[in-house]
């Protein structure tokens, strides 16, 4: 070995942690000294085979560590004279034996018994570790898990070179380093599987949090100590379950301390508690308190999650929902500890000015993320998140916004508060001040511009609204060096964008990609996810040669080796034609047409693949389980709802989901049908739709805001593209449009994050508006995206607005042409500093500029029919 470099005696081992070296204290956490005994044994017959001087000091009442070997020198110390003198033996032996000799200690749990003290057992590793670094020793120490303070056991990893988790599962043993020093690999911080010649990393998400939760490890091993009130309560309910009388929770006392917990950390809307008091258990309580950061509530995500996967649970019969959902293992930032980080870092009147602000514009919401990035947390949340980072080890995670109003009942907020990716590769010092930056651009996002619009237009400006974080391990598995998950979207209870009078709307949809569901939710990219109606699956909203276009063709990931959430080429993503079960997600373009394979083995190369799912639908039970789970959470929530998903193909071919978000959904006002009104003279259409989602009939409408296609395809400037969005917001917030009432047209697709596919604009930009148009010019690229299942469709849906798409070359659309291009821009007379956008950007007072005619939208959902006329 390389010099400095020392075996463990195990290659295994060597492999994982790149050798030992002198210096190294080595601290094995375990449940039973004979795991401690497994490592302990290998590593004195190896340092005796290399010449080394090895001494094992003997001091504990447990049997010993290490059997009788030829060249080990056993010392005895008695602890029983306390901590200094014995302390002081040891110093004296370990100075007089000098330089690179190998030590192994009895258990330092032991010591415990006989001081009475974590503290005085971590003053002796504090002082005892670095004199054996001092000397380039190697040593081995153990301590039984769950045997002492989160506090001693800080102090011995800060002060260890390595500490080092061994539990087991299953019969089987599993490691799990939790500090390297010096030394680093991307795997190195996983749990890994003990089976000879190699140990293996769990890497998928599934199996990796199956694996934790069967390990019977404290997820949390630092805890504040609290005298709040849901504490007691908490400890109350601890004291009835250790003796026994919670079987029945139904029992008077048992059910309402039980209620008064859940209230405490749940919520209090009422239909959340029907929905806890019916599914969720005491059990379900006591996990959440036990991965709860600092103290609050959890928020409507979590909530939702929760709520969800025990409502799937409950139910018997077949599917059986324990066989399919995937393990869960988050944690849960209480909501108390967004507002102490507010006070404690001076952001709390920040957050009282900008939410009783008129508007925040973009640039000042830059300065209150940096703010916030400044920000610092208390030591004992600091603790805290260590625990978390050392439990999923070098897994990839997400924190997620679960505010207070979140995903409740009558308030979605889709998509305006932040969810941030933490690829968390690195050394635990990097993950860590990665996990706080995310954390910290969280909070921050309860004040950015579009959550705060929101809020005020559905009047809860001055609500109790504070912000949880959902910790979620990432779902997925590596391929090569980037890590996603097999599929992953969004679906729907009820199908509002039936596309033909053969699917049952009732059966619900579902809107899936391949890789992050990023793509699903956001409207990124000239790219389309798979529309599926759940009754009838096999069915698209296109055909034939279309179908390609009208495919996902980047896939959202975490690339390992850059340590980033990126979008990478799908051509790049399965080169090699390497990644399972590829032939059910995938087709073969032949002539210009997907043709589904016909065997697993894929002659072709990566650039003739075209995502169409196909055989997943046909040779699956996918459609048929996601179904059943939509019919199950409907009936139980009693309303139609939306979920957020993962899943993935296991080893027996079986469909494996993991349920990641569960809201109620609100349907537009009106599904159908509306009677389209006949013989209106041809010079009074505006223009027709062929295809709608949302319906019903407008009050008169004052102004018309058109961005013409052609027009902005012919802009040049990107920063020009990029400003119209602000134009946009601004003439949404002017007095006179918000009382007037306005319809936008614009090319594409409104609030693309490619401006070349449409107008870059956000909630707030759009909010007052009454109907919303997109309208194509497929030569351009400008395609507008039946975006049904969105955060931007939800944001239409929520505020009643009417969405429509508009095919000016579809032979059964209108758009009159003529009308636009004759009435007068009024742009700079609602305002004077955007005449520079003139040519771009056109405003029509209706009334003021036609002899006081109103603009009115009649839209009808079910037989996908709009028009726009003068009124």
């Amino acid at each position: 070995m390389p010099s400095g470099i020392v075996t463990s005696g195990l290659s295994a081992l060597d492999q994982v942690l790149q050798g030992l070296r002198l210096g190294d204290n080595v601290v094995w956490q375990v449940d039973r000294l004979d795991d401690y005994r497994h490592f302990a044994e290998p590593f004195a017959r190896q340092a005796i085979r290399d010449g080394r001087q090895t001494i094992y000091f003997r001091f504990a009442p447990h049997a010993p560590i290490l059997p009788p070997i030829d060249g080990l020198e056993t010392i005895a110390v008695n602890p029983h004279s306390g901590f200094d003198a014995f302390s002081g033996i040891l110093h004296q032996i370990i100075e007089a034996e000098g330089r690179e000799v190998f030590y192994i200690f009895d258990s330092l749990s032991a010591l415990v018994v006989e001081w009475a003290t974590d503290e005085l057992l971590a003053n002796f590793f504090q002082v005892t570790c670095p004199f054996l670094f001092e000397l380039d020793t190697v040593a081995y120490f153990a301590l039984t898990r769950g045997r002492h303070s989160h506090g001693a056991v800080a102090r011995i990893r800060d002060t260890t070179q390595l500490l080092l988790d061994v539990y087991q599962v299953k019969g089987e043993m599993y490691l799990q380093p939790l500090k390297v020093w010096d030394r680093y690999s991307p795997q190195m911080f996983l749990p890994h599987v003990m089976s000879d010649p190699v140990w293996t990393p769990v890497f998928g998400s599934g199996e990796a949090a199956a694996l934790s939760a069967s390990a019977g490890r404290k997820p949390l091993q630092f805890r504040e100590k609290s005298i709040a009130p849901w504490e007691s309560v908490y400890q109350r309910l601890m004291q009835y379950h250790e003796e026994g009388k919670d079987r029945d929770e139904k029992t008077p006392e048992v059910a309402a301390l039980k209620q008064e917990l859940s209230r405490m950390m749940i919520g209090t809307h009422p239909e959340f508690n029907r929905l806890v008091d019916t599914y969720i258990t005491l059990d379900d309580l006591f996990a959440i308190r036990d991965r709860l950061i600092g103290s609050g509530r959890i928020g409507g995500k979590a909530a939702g999650m929760l709520i969800a996967r025990r409502i799937l649970q409950a139910e018997p019969g077949e599917p059986d929902f324990t066989e399919v959902l995937e393990a869960h293992d988050s944690f849960y930032i209480g909501s108390d500890v967004f507002f102490t980080f507010l006070v404690n870092n001076d952001l709390f009147r920040l957050r009282l000015q900008l939410s009783r602000a008129t508007r925040i514009s973009h640039e000042e919401f830059a300065e209150v993320e940096k703010r916030f990035l400044a920000g610092q947390f208390s030591p004992e949340i600091l603790e805290q998140f260590r625990d978390v980072l050392a439990y999923f080890g070098q897994a990839p995670i997400i924190a997620r916004s679960s505010s207070l109003l979140e995903d409740s009942f009558g308030n979605a907020f889709a998509g305006k508060y932040h969810s941030e990716y933490c690829a968390n590769q690195g050394t635990p010092e990097e993950r860590l001040e990665a996990f706080l930056r995310a954390v910290k651009l969280v909070y921050a996002s309860a004040l950015n511009p579009d959550a705060l619009t929101y809020r005020r237009a559905r009047g809860l400006g001055e609500s109790d609204e504070q912000m949880a974080i959902l910790v979620q391990r990432v779902s997925g598995m590596p391929c090569k060096q980037y890590f996603f998950p097999t599929l992953a979207g969004v679906a729907f209870s009820r199908n509002l964008y039936a596309w033909t009078n053969r699917i049952d709307p009732t059966q619900g949809m579902i809107r899936l990609v391949f890789g992050l569901g990023t793509r699903a939710v956001n409207r990124v990219g000239n790219d389309y996810p798979r529309m599926i109606a759940v009754s009838h699956p096999g069915l698209r909203p296109e055909t034939g040669g279309r179908i390609a276009k009208y495919s996902q063709w980047e896939v959202d990931l975490i690339d390992l080796e850059r340590n980033a959430f990126t979008t990478r080429p799908l051509s790049e993503v399965l080169e090699g034609r390497d990644y399972p079960n590829l032939d059910l997600f995938v087709s073969l373009m032949r002539d210009g047409y997907p043709a589904d394979p016909w065997t697993s083995r894929l002659e072709t190369t990566t650039e003739e693949l075209v995502l169409t799912f196909n055989h997943l639908l046909a040779r699956t039970d996918f459609v048929r389980l996601i179904g059943e789970m939509l019919r199950r959470l409907e009936k139980a929530y009693g309303q139609p709802l939306d979920t957020e998903f993962t899943a993935a193909i296991d080893a027996g071919g079986k469909v494996r989901i993991n349920l990641l978000q569960c809201r109620p959904m609100r349907l537009p006002g009106t599904t159908g049908p509306v009677a389209i009104p006949e013989n209106i003279p041809r010079e009074r259409v505006l223009f027709r739709s062929t295809r709608t989602i949302s319906g019903g009939i407008t009050p008169p409408i004052r102004y018309l805001l058109y961005i013409d296609s052609a027009g902005y395809g012919a802009i040049d400037s990107p920063e020009v593209k990029k400003s119209l969005g602000r134009v946009v917001g601004r003439i949404n917030e002017h007095p006179d449009v918000a009382r007037g009432r306005i319809l936008m047209m614009g090319p594409g697709r409104w609030g693309s994050s490619n401006i070349d596919l449409g107008v870059n604009a956000t909630y707030a930009d759009i909010n007052n508006t009454a109907v919303l148009v997109e309208m194509a010019r497929e030569e351009a690229g400008q395609v507008p995206e039946v975006s049904y299942g969105t955060h931007f469709f939800l944001d239409l849906v929520e505020a009643n607005i009417i969405y429509l798409p508009v095919y000016p070359g579809d032979p059964e659309a209108e758009f009159n042409r003529e009308v636009f291009e004759a009435l007068p821009n009024v742009l700079e007379n609602l305002l004077p500093d955007m005449g520079r956008f003139r040519d771009f950007v056109r405003v029509f007072d209706l009334p003021a500029t036609t002899g006081g005619l109103y603009a009115r939208v009649v839209a009808d959902p079910q037989s996908q029919r709009a028009v726009c006329y003068l009124n």
